[in-house]
């Protein structure tokens, strides 16, 4: 990645970004085409890739590819390609209720991922100002919310699937490296009834094979009443619960929307909070970088930073 650096290690001016939508992918079988937005800096070769999968919310087009722009349009204007496809569970999409694996298609957000990985060539194909750029040997995973349920899979999580009683494990070699933003945690007791009952692929979630690195970001007020009886902490479990290398980002005072990161000035975000959204930028394109560039300082000179600020956003542990 030939992304410019300042001296303390964090990412030097933006570059402009070139952002693609919709790019079409086969995906045979599934009710609708397979869309996804592609954004990338207007300059360089060798790019790494992001798949960033959105959550859920009240807003109809956050929760698509048309989502996450405080995130994609940053880590694109500092080297990386981002990958945003918009999975079956958005409202946007407005699919019949009965349609199968509804409400949230747990099983097919994976495939959706899958299918980008599988098809490179054809994303390079429609969008002719990438082709050649990619790094198809660095790919990350990126998710909030939900989207960190679908991320943790391909990142070696597995569950019990509730139909049929068979272990889950959609674990993509693929992938190098993650980032979980206010993800889901633990199932069992940790989880309030109605969920449990609601979203039964929840209840069974098993951290203890997830080894590929990733960076978990958690709100210290993210308690979640809807779907934990566990609070806050319930969203660091990826880390907890998982085999290193890991690392956890604990957020001061942020609640689920971490500050703002699905989108501008949006109504859903309960903490808006410009200056968390550009720490968690600056934070998450840090730990990416290295991730996927062993032996880049970035993520160490930017963990020292934090540990040196006098009123910090939050803290980083790793094991």
């Amino acid at each position: 990645m030939n992304t410019p650096t300042h001296p303390a290690g964090l990412p030097g001016p933006p570059a402009p970004v070139l952002s693609v939508s919709p790019v079409v992918l086969a995906a045979p079988g599934r009710p609708v085409d397979l869309e996804v937005r592609v954004s990338v800096p207007v300059t360089g070769n060798n790019l790494p890739v992001v798949l960033l999968s959105h959550g859920q919310g009240h807003s109809h087009h956050l929760s698509s590819l048309n989502g996450y722009a405080p995130l994609a349009t940053f880590w694109a204007a500092h080297g990386f390609a981002v990958i945003q496809p918009t999975h079956l569970s958005s409202r946007s999409l407005d699919l019949d209720p009965a349609t199968p694996g509804a409400p949230m298609f747990w099983r097919s957000r994976v495939e959706d991922m899958k299918h980008v990985l599988d098809q490179f060539d054809a994303i390079e194909a429609a969008v002719p100002q990438l082709r050649g750029r990619l790094d198809r040997s660095r790919v990350a995973v990126a998710g909030h919310s939900m989207g960190g349920h679908t991320a943790s899979l391909l990142l070696g999580a597995r569950l019990t699937d509730p139909d049929d009683g068979t272990e889950v494990d959609l674990a993509d070699d693929r992938v190098k490296a993650g980032v979980l933003l206010a993800t889901t945690g633990r199932g069992g007791d940790a989880l309030t009834g109605s969920m449990a009952e609601a979203l039964p692929f929840l209840s069974t979630a098993d951290f203890s094979a997830m080894a590929t690195p990733a960076l978990v970001v958690a709100g210290d007020q993210d308690t979640s009443p809807h779907l934990t009886v566990a609070g806050a902490d319930w969203h660091a479990d990826p880390y907890v619960l998982a085999p290193g290398p890991k690392s956890l980002l604990t957020l001061f005072g942020a609640e689920h929307g971490l500050g703002g990161i699905s989108g501008y000035d949006v109504a859903e975000t309960t903490d808006e909070n410009p200056g968390r959204v550009a720490a968690l930028q600056r934070l998450t394109w840090a730990y990416l970088r290295t991730a996927l560039h062993p032996g880049d300082p970035a993520w160490a000179v930017a963990r020292d930073a934090l540990e040196a600020d006098p009123a910090p956003v939050g803290r980083i542990e790793s094991k």
